[in-house]
């Protein structure tokens, strides 16, 4: 039960929210373009970030770039 610990656990990097354009999805709400991310987990496909509610949200990578 890892996710329990995510909002205290290390910052792995940081990302910029680069569109919140979803295609199925509705992410406008908690995602900011041009605004920093800090990633608490990662997988292959998905970003886990705390998001604009201040929970964590797992979101495709295609919305961010690394800087």
């Amino acid at each position: 039960m890892i996710h329990k610990t995510w909002t205290t656990s290390e910052t792995i990097k940081q990302l910029k929210c680069v569109h919140a354009n979803a295609e199925k999805y509705k992410v406008d709400n908690v995602l900011t373009p041009e605004q920093i991310y800090d990633v608490k987990n990662e997988t292959e496909e998905f970003y886990f970030i705390i998001d604009d509610t201040g929970k964590i949200g797992g979101f495709k990578k295609d919305y961010f770039e690394e800087i």
